[in-house]
């Protein structure tokens, strides 16, 4: 079995709203109580609250005089809160993810609903006193529905990401396209090598497009009356300044990941820590706009998808200082210096170009170690010179994979 996630687009109406709004409050103040709860029992046991301990304290809130509101709001909508939160605390314990914050009314709201959503004449008809919302579903939803969470983004807008499982099998790994190494970075966002020629693709930098309309925007917010309507207005033009950014991000990501992976059999990219990256003063307004870590993730599904590979080369590779014609490795290559001459051949080097064929001869290198078959055209594949790195396969499942608007 296969899953894929539709996203698509929701217009409730003016009494819809209230419901769905009613709903997120619940499952927002559940989901801060259920967190409040764990921590103090945390604190006075040293053992937390599990999924069943958590659900059992709901009967009774929907008892009590103060909280009988709760009772108003879909049961599954609130277990689903709980496994969130339960699911949430397992990753930070496995140290995948941060630990559990509480959420704010302020932001994006979202519920889930485990099952008994269906799709009703192109629109979707959600559990509870909702009923049918009229939806825009930009491609046909086929297979079982599993889960669909609703959302609403700080602009307003409301959307619902549809779960879905299909029939198939994983595809088997090819064998057949180009093997693309990939160099990222802040003035060309990535330079491309397959070996035979060098391509490099522009930083389109969308928050610096929007910067000024951004600051004249946030400035007007910050002149408001605090609990005001018309802060409110304001805060949500600022959101749909921030939704504009994202989304040309996003178009521009989507766009280069799928021209690079509808031809290969394998990506192969630095595995960069953008995490701490980001503590220079200087470049992290640019390293967070370039969205690194997202075009990875997308480089990364589409692959697994087709049956291709993304392989990851070590952040401490020294791709930059190595000769991609005679292997000799320089001792530093300050930030500043874009092009180079090989004191051991007297090969000119640009510097990004240089470290995408050393990044693509290191990941060509690797797949062969691993005992993968490949046929790549082009270049030479460097020498191990004692180098640690690792292989690693795509990441995500297709159920990571959003599907938004037309086909990518």
């Amino acid at each position: 079995m296969l899953h894929k996630v539709i996203q698509v687009r929701l217009y409730p109406t003016k009494e819809q709203q209230q419901q769905l709004a009613q709903t997120f409050g619940c499952a927002r103040w559940w989901w801060n109580l259920a967190l409040n709860k764990s921590i103090q029992v945390y604190k006075e046991t040293g053992k937390g609250l599990g999924r069943s301990a958590l659900n059992a304290l709901l009967p009774g809130l929907k008892k009590a005089e103060e909280t009988r509101w709760l009772a108003d709001c879909y049961s599954q909508v609130l277990q689903a809160t709980t496994l969130n939160l339960t699911t949430a605390y397992k990753n930070f314990f496995e140290k995948r993810a941060g630990f559990p914050k509480f959420k704010s009314k302020h932001g994006k709201q979202s519920i889930q609903y485990p099952q008994n959503v269906k799709i009703v004449d192109g629109n979707i008809q959600l559990p509870g006193n909702i009923g049918i919302v009229k939806a825009k579903i930009y491609r046909p939803i086929e297979g079982k529905i599993k889960t669909v969470t609703v959302s609403q983004t700080p602009s307003g807008k409301y959307l619902a990401s549809v779960l879905i499982e299909v029939e198939g099998e994983n595809p088997t790994t090819t064998t057949e396209g180009k093997i693309y190494g990939i160099d990222l970075g802040l003035k060309h966002f990535a330079v491309v090598t397959d070996g035979e020629k060098v391509s490099k693709y522009d930083n389109p930098k969308h928050l610096a497009k929007y910067e000024e309309n951004l600051k004249r925007k946030q400035q007007k917010l910050a002149r408001k009356q605090k609990g005001s309507n018309s802060r409110s207005k304001s805060r949500k033009v600022v959101a749909k300044v921030y939704e504009r950014i994202s989304n040309s991000r996003q178009d521009f990501l989507h766009k280069l990941s799928y021209k690079l992976v509808s031809d290969s059999q394998a990506v192969i990219v630095e595995n960069i820590h953008v995490k701490g990256m980001v503590r220079n003063p200087n470049l992290a307004k640019a390293i967070s706009d370039v969205g690194w870590g997202t075009f990875v993730n997308f480089l990364a599904y589409k692959l697994e998808r087709k049956g291709g590979r993304l392989i990851e080369v070590d952040r401490w590779f020294p791709s930059s200082k190595i000769c991609s014609h005679c292997f000799h490795q320089v001792s530093e290559m300050p930030l500043d210096v874009r092009e180079w001459t090989c004191p051991h051949c007297g090969t000119h080097h640009d510097r990004d170009g240089n470290a995408a064929i050393n990044i693509r001869s290191e990941g060509i290198r690797m797949l062969k170690a691993d005992g993968s078959a490949v046929s790549a055209v082009g270049g030479e594949v460097r020498p191990k010179l004692g180098r640690k790195s690792k292989l690693r396969h795509s990441p995500l499942s297709t159920e990571a994979h959003v599907i938004v608007g037309t086909p990518i």
